[in-house]
């Protein structure tokens, strides 16, 4: 079902419609001559957009471009990208984003016209005066136009590229236009906020050109509390904002969700999104793998914030799925961080969140390096989220290749961006003789087998298929927290959308060409999920929900199902870029 559009109050500034302002309009507002005298349509702005668009010698190029038409005509950015969201999104977010984050202070005063408002920068020394800063910011933009949603980061930990200072506001900004694209968040209600606690990267603090606070990075306790008034002083000003933490360094990663996730309505993206996607990938990688679940033998090569967070809920879908006990579920995971396998007895002292997964089971046997991890664990599944490039090569992917002839090896090469990819979808295929059940963090063109001639899509654990989806359900039945269960509901929903042509040609995730679809299928088992645990606060839903029950559903179990009246409803809930200019004229001029 496509969803409606919900329409746009009136612009205050109809011109920001650019040459579509009716000829009618221009007059009464005293406009005659000062403007071109063609009056265009959506479309033909459209086309003079992607003109202009694909113009552009460089990705980074194609990104100011966007930045700009964003910050200038907002619903001509929206039509552009969603009639050409497969080409755009790679400009949008990764792995362009990169790039622009690590450029940023030198491309900040050609993404926006002059003293625009793109979001909240709140330097460490200015914390104590969040509500003078959250002031300004209500007084800048339309009345009515309170936050429902903000992506926040401290740029500790940008992507794959390490702390990126101030210069990593691009993640938010760019996660939020996902949040608008995929699921129809209103635009005008995203609040990127980045806080700008410094930086020990030297490049930057070199740099004449940063625009940053010039100093190191805070100890825990300073930084704790300075977040803690950050947050205070959001959560007040704005009771019902949902929160999504985004790229901080894995101990504050894992420090902020554990002091907040009961507290208010927050989520981490790279520790809950990437777990949840890479989970709807592996159930249906599962299905096609040739093996049963119990006898899988997964190795991570990455053990950071982003690979614990996946293999954490992958235990939880063995456990609550296949039940699987808990204990003997942990045990078919192995981890390869740069000393090697994590391994109770290695020597070291461990980093809290990797004890969880620490083998006990290894005796005097330590392996050093990957090589080594693959003879020892022999796995059907090898995952990297390790930021190290070419970490699977051919004498990797071939091994792995050997080692599972009885079944189909899964490899998911996750790191961002494509310069931190441990491979491409190419050589995995190539490695593999053509028979690896694919996933990656990011975009990867079709294969074409040279032999058949048979193109081969590969399959993306892109974030935007779940954290869309999961800010658009909170917004709706404001539940009171995110849980784990709501998240695995969200994994088995986004499994469930995969269509009879998609399943058959072996592919893990839907198009991305459908995300909208998609998106809203996800929302509805949000929705139902968070009625069925009592989290939601919204009467509306909570009703829908009770009166619409999913047929499936026989308890509150989480199973990614959802009703027909409630996905109707999401759908007329999804905001829209206008298909008219009179959708967005002030009634009266």
């Amino acid at each position: 079902m496509s969803p409606s559009i919900q329409s746009a109050s009136p612009i205050k500034k109809p011109l920001s419609v650019g040459t579509a302002l009716p000829y009618a309009t221009r007059t009464a507002m005293h406009l005659k001559g000062l403007v071109p005298s063609a009056v265009e349509d959506f479309s033909a702005q459209e086309a003079r957009a992607r003109e202009q668009l694909r113009s552009k010698g460089t990705d980074l190029e194609k990104y100011i471009f966007l930045s700009w038409l964003r910050n200038t005509n907002l619903n001509l950015f929206y039509r552009l990208v969603l009639g050409n969201l497969k080409e755009i999104a790679p400009i949008i977010y990764t792995p362009t984003v990169g790039q622009a984050c690590q450029e940023f202070s030198h491309i900040y005063p050609f993404l926006a016209p002059p003293n625009a408002v793109d979001g909240l920068y709140v330097p460490l020394n200015e914390v104590d005066n969040i509500g003078e800063i959250i002031q300004n910011y209500k007084e800048s933009i339309p009345e009515g136009d309170v936050p429902e949603i903000t992506v926040i980061t401290d740029g500790s930990r940008i992507l794959g590229l390490g702390d990126l200072g101030m210069n990593g506001m691009g993640i938010p900004v760019g996660k939020l236009q996902l949040y608008v694209a995929a699921a129809g968040l209103d635009p005008r209600r995203c609040l990127p906020i980045v806080l700008d606690f410094g930086t020990d990267n030297p490049k930057y603090l070199e740099d004449p050109l940063y625009l940053g606070i010039r100093q190191k990075r805070p100890d825990d306790a300073e930084f704790y509390a300075a977040t803690e008034k950050v947050l205070t002083g959001l959560t007040t000003a704005f009771p019902e904002i949902f929160i999504q933490f985004e790229d901080f360094n894995t101990p504050h990663a894992f420090g902020l969700l554990e002091q907040w996730r009961d507290r208010i309505l927050c989520f981490n993206d790279d520790i809950q999104g990437t777990g949840s996607v890479i989970l709807a990938g592996f159930i249906s990688a599962i299905k096609l793998a040739g093996i049963p679940a119990k006898d899988q033998r997964i190795l991570f090569v990455g053990a950071g914030s982003a690979g614990v967070g996946v293999a954490k809920q992958l235990v939880d879908y063995l456990v609550i799925e296949h039940k699987i006990p808990e204990e003997q579920a942990k045990a078919m995971f192995w981890f390869v961080d740069s000393r090697g396998v994590i391994t109770a007895n290695r020597g070291d002292t461990l980093a809290d969140h990797k004890v969880y997964f620490a083998r006990n089971d290894n005796g005097d046997t330590q392996c050093k390096d990957l090589e080594e991890a693959l003879e020892y664990v022999k796995p059907t599944a090898l995952i990297g989220l390790s930021t190290i490039y070419k970490a699977f090569n051919e004498k990797i992917l071939t091994r792995m290749n050997q080692l599972n002839q009885d079944a189909r090896p899964i490899i998911f090469p996750l790191s961002n961006p494509k310069t931190k990819a441990e491979c491409t979808f190419e050589e995995a295929m190539r490695f593999t003789n053509n028979r690896v059940l694919f996933a990656s963090g990011t975009a990867f063109p079709e294969y074409t087998i040279p032999e058949t001639g048979e193109v081969r899509v590969p399959g993306q654990g892109n974030n935007m298929y779940v954290f869309p989806p999961i800010g658009l359900g909170a917004k709706l039945a404001k539940p009171t927290r995110i849980t784990d269960s709501l998240v695995f509901a969200v994994s088995k929903a986004l499994s469930n959308t995969l269509s009879a042509d998609e399943i058959a040609r072996g592919e893990l995730y839907p198009r991305i060409e459908r995300i909208r679809e998609t998106s809203a299928q996800v929302t509805a088992a949000f929705i139902h999920q968070a009625v069925r645990e009592g989290l939601a606060q919204s009467q509306k839903w909570i009703d829908l929900v009770n009166a619409n029950p999913a047929s499936s559903a026989t308890s509150s179990a989480p199973d990614g199902t959802y009703s027909q009246a409630v996905l109707d409803e999401v759908c007329n809930n999804m905001w829209a870029p206008a298909e008219s200019v009179q959708q967005l004229l002030p009634t009266k001029l």
